[in-house]
């Protein structure tokens, strides 16, 4: 039986459309910068392995190192808005989810605290530190990277269905909840796709003699993720839970996203053909509709939310309001 517990009778600090606009948006700019910061350690992790027989590449891994460190404190500034907003709009949802996981949910703050001095480690030891340890630096962070995500999207994923919190033991037994695994791929191939997307910026402006080389190399890092994203991104649609809501508008969001994803790739395609005086002027145009992409997934999976919840939330509601009538009537009849 799916447990219905009452929600807290308290006011919320702001009106729901706020909140609901400070989630959404706030956590739209704070994962732009998370792909940012994870597909950048990928694309460092790769370039200094290159490196090793080409210096040119361990120049352009230690300029793209200097990225992680930026791209990981605006994140975590960035993160604060939405962290809040989900905690006062999804109370019961969202601090269920954290009990029922745990010490994995607590692991989070040591982890990614370890993670970020690690982080200064390899860009501040740069060449000071044997080669097999400096890449050991950077595959741990790796490694550490690639496991928070997954245990938000375990979290995520669990505060979506209550049904299924009487049979739920544990992070891993929450991890294999349908649609976990697949949108956590889906994730990870938007990490090295976002990553070539911020390197064509960085050096499209640039007079470094490495400057068409370093932006097709961003295309392609972008173009192919992209690509499996065909894949992978109807595979996590498919495999969303039934939700008592109407999922039709959320579900058309998302194929709208697909068309302009398609749309994307034809002019990175394009980009990836200019000679190399001309390649990273179409960059507006791939840039503009990585945005609109993110945009609608953004507003997508907030409507998935409300239509997995909307049956849930309002037997908690009138569980609620039970309770509060008999507070007050043992307040007047004691």
């Amino acid at each position: 039986m799916t447990p219905v517990p009452h929600d807290l009778p308290l006011g919320l600090p702001a009106p729901v459309g706020v909140l609901t606009a400070v989630l959404v948006g706030f956590f739209l700019m704070h994962i732009l910068f998370v792909t940012m910061m994870v597909g950048g350690m990928m694309m460092v992790l790769v370039a200094q392995i290159r490196g090793l027989k080409d210096k040119a590449w361990d120049h352009i891994a230690h300029d793209l190192a200097a990225t992680i460190t930026v791209n990981k404190s605006i994140a975590v500034v960035l993160g604060v808005g939405p962290l809040l907003a989900i905690n006062t709009l999804y109370t019961v949802y969202f601090y269920t989810a954290n009990a029922l996981t745990g010490s994995f949910w607590i692991l989070i703050v040591p982890l990614v605290a370890g993670a970020f001095l690690l982080t200064y480690a390899h860009k501040y030891l740069w060449g000071r530190l044997p080669v097999w340890l400096h890449l050991g630096l950077i595959l741990v962070v790796m490694a550490i990277f690639a496991f928070v995500p997954l245990i938000f999207l375990v979290n995520v994923t669990l505060m979506l269905t209550p049904d299924r919190w009487g049979e739920v033991q544990g992070f891993w037994d929450a991890a294999m909840l349908p649609n976990v695994w697949t949108r956590y791929a889906h994730f990870m191939l938007s990490c090295p796709a976002m990553a070539g997307l911020m390197v064509v910026w960085l050096y499209r402006r640039k007079a470094d003699q490495d400057r068409a080389q370093v932006i097709r190399m961003g295309y392609r890092w972008l173009l192919g993720p992209t690509l499996a994203q065909f894949v992978v991104g109807p595979l996590a649609l498919i495999t969303l839970p039934p939700t008592p809501g109407s999922q039709g508008l959320a579900v058309a969001i998302f194929l709208g996203s697909i068309l302009v994803a398609a749309f994307l790739c034809l002019v990175a395609w394009g980009e990836l053909k200019r000679p190399d005086a001309l390649i990273g002027q179409g960059f507006p145009l791939v840039a503009g509709a990585m945005v609109v992409i993110l945009v609608l997934m953004g507003g997508a999976r907030h409507l998935y939310r409300e239509a997995a919840l909307s049956d849930h939330r309002a037997a908690v509601a009138a569980k609620t309001e039970a309770f509060r009538a008999e507070s007050e009537a043992a307040r007047t009849n004691p």
